[in-house]
């Protein structure tokens, strides 16, 4: 996320802002594979990555989210999943997919893949916007108004989503371990809240085993995850996944070696 700090420095600095707060959410175990943004001066350690994911969706009057890799796919999913829950519908939050024109496959393929899993219906709760940042600042400014006037005729807090319902799925700690990732019901034959929690631990565990010491560990010791679904969705999950390698999204150098393996049921 240094691009997006830098930016908001620049913008700041353009406005004569001198007390811009850059705030960081954290956990232990991005703490411990990398160091913190230093543009950032405030910065919050939560105790797991479901509590920072939480933190994203309860501070923020809406999230603009640029090409990444599985860590990514994992912080769109739970959003998704959030958003699509019943007791959520009347809940204001813009979410934007922003990318340039050298990184629209990103979204394209995850575009592809939240449809065939979650439905046609997800997507109406985010927006792609490619190469046109003006634009991308013009709909967030539009989708924050409307979150404001939904917090004022509510009365609720500017500074913290109070309504949003988060279901202990998405609350609950996922340990990503092999026996954790083989249990995950992989299919869609549930709700698509429920399938977006599941998928996100997936995701989770991916990056677990690509980039955190502990998953880095247990792959070394007993081989790669498991992930078992229905035959449908483990394709989509299996195109997805090699569509970040393709684009050098699943490790910053070197050939990739997958930390999982995808099992139809």
């Amino acid at each position: 996320m240094k691009g997006p700090m830098k930016g908001a420095v620049v913008s700041h600095g353009k406005q004569h802002i001198r007390d811009g707060r850059y705030i960081g959410i954290t956990e232990p175990g991005i703490i411990a594979a990398e160091s913190p943004n230093p543009t950032v001066n405030e910065l919050v350690i939560l105790p797991d990555i479901e509590k920072r994911l939480e933190a994203f969706v309860r501070l923020s009057h809406g999230i603009i989210v640029f090409p990444g890799g599985a860590g990514t796919a994992e912080e769109v999913l739970y959003i998704l999943g959030l958003l699509m829950h019943p007791d959520n519908q009347a809940v204001k939050f813009p979410l934007i997919f922003a990318a340039s024109a050298t990184s629209e496959n990103y979204f394209a393929s995850l575009d592809k893949f939240i449809r065939y899993t979650l439905g046609d219906d997800a997507a109406q709760y985010y927006e792609i916007i490619t190469d046109n940042p003006v634009l991308v600042g013009q709909r967030m400014l539009q989708g924050i108004e409307h979150v404001h006037r939904h917090r004022r005729k509510y009365s609720e807090s500017y500074a913290y989503n109070w309504s949003l319902v988060v279901p202990t799925a998405f609350q609950q700690p996922f340990i990503p371990n092999h026996e954790n990732m083989l249990a995950l019901k992989l299919h869609r034959q549930q709700d698509s809240h429920t399938l977006a929690a599941a998928l996100r631990c997936a995701f989770s565990g991916i990056v677990a085993g690509n980039v955190k010491a502990d998953g880095i560990a247990c792959i070394k010791e007993h081989g790669p995850y498991q992930l078992k679904g229905d035959t449908a969705l483990i394709e989509a999950m299996d195109k997805l996944l090699r569509s970040f390698v393709e684009q050098g999204r699943m490790k910053l150098k070197g050939e990739y070696k997958p930390c999982y393996q995808l099992l139809s049921e």
